[in-house]
C-alpha cells in the first residue's frame, strides 16, 4: 500500500469523507472516479455517490465519496457499511471547482472548523442573477474567502481554471493534484499521477495540470 502522512486525523473505523461541489462540465465524477480507483489500488475500501442539483448555475452536482483502510475492515470483522451522502459538521475533506460552490458548501454546514480541509478554486462562474442585475451585480469573492478562513479547519484557494487551462486541461486535473499537495489524504504523489496515467485520457495534458495544482498546494 502507496500511503503517506495525512493532514486528516484517522480515528479506528471511522472513514474518510470526502464532499466534491462541481458543475456540469468540470469533471467532478472523473476527479471522483480518480479517488476511488487511486483508494481501491491502494487495498482501501471506497464508495462513491452523486446528487445533481437543477439546471444553470444552481445545478452543481455534489458527489459524496468515503474511503476506509482494508485492515480497518478486517478489524470490524465484516465488510464497511458506507454512508450515501454528507452530513453536516461531519466532513473531513470538501474540494469545490468554482469559488461560490465553496460558498454553498458552507452553507450546508459541510464545511467544520475543527475538522474540515477546504480546498477551492478562486475563479467564478458567474449566475444568472449576477448576469442579469443592472449594472455590476457580481458577488464578492472576498467574502467567500473570509468564511472560509473562518468556517474551515484549513482553506486552500487558487485559480485553478486557469492552471488547467495553461496546461491544456481540464479543472479535474489541477483540483487532484490540489488535493495531493495538500497532503489531505494519505497517498503518495505518485499513486496520484499512476491514477491519471491509468485512465489513458488525455495523460499528459491532465499531468501537467495536476503538476501545477500540486505545487500551488504544497507550498501554500
Amino acid at each position: 500500500m502507496s500511503t503517506t502522512t495525512s493532514n486528516i486525523v484517522l480515528h479506528p473505523g471511522t472513514p474518510i469523507k470526502i464532499a466534491i461541489l462541481a458543475m456540469g462540465g468540470q469533471g467532478g465524477g472523473v476527479l471522483a472516479d480518480w479517488i476511488v480507483e487511486m483508494a481501491e489500488a491502494a487495498g482501501w475500501w471506497a464508495q462513491t455517490t452523486s446528487v445533481p442539483g437543477v439546471a444553470q448555475r444552481t445545478g452543481a452536482t455534489i458527489y459524496y465519496l468515503e474511503l476506509l483502510p482494508e485492515s480497518a475492515a478486517r478489524a470490524a470483522g465484516k465488510p464497511p457499511t458506507l454512508a450515501m451522502m454528507p452530513t453536516p459538521g461531519d466532513v473531513d475533506l470538501v474540494v469545490a471547482a468554482e469559488l461560490m460552490e465553496a460558498g454553498r458548501a458552507m452553507q450546508r454546514g459541510l464545511v467544520a472548523p475543527d475538522r474540515t480541509t477546504l480546498i477551492t478554486s478562486s475563479h467564478r462562474s458567474f449566475a444568472v442573477g449576477e448576469k442579469a442585475a443592472l449594472g455590476n451585480g457580481i458577488a464578492d469573492p472576498n467574502k467567500v474567502i473570509d468564511a472560509g478562513r473562518e468556517a474551515a479547519k484549513r482553506l486552500m484557494c487558487f485559480d485553478l481554471q486557469e492552471m488547467a487551462e495553461k496546461a491544456g486541461s481540464v479543472i479535474s486535473a489541477s483540483l487532484f493534484g490540489a488535493i495531493a499537495g495538500s497532503g489531505a489524504l494519505p497517498f503518495e504523489r505518485a499513486a496520484f499521477e499512476d491514477t491519471i496515467r491509468h485512465s489513458g485520457k488525455g495523460v499528459d495534458a491532465s499531468l501537467r495540470a495536476f503538476a501545477l495544482g500540486f505545487d500551488a498546494a504544497a507550498a501554500a
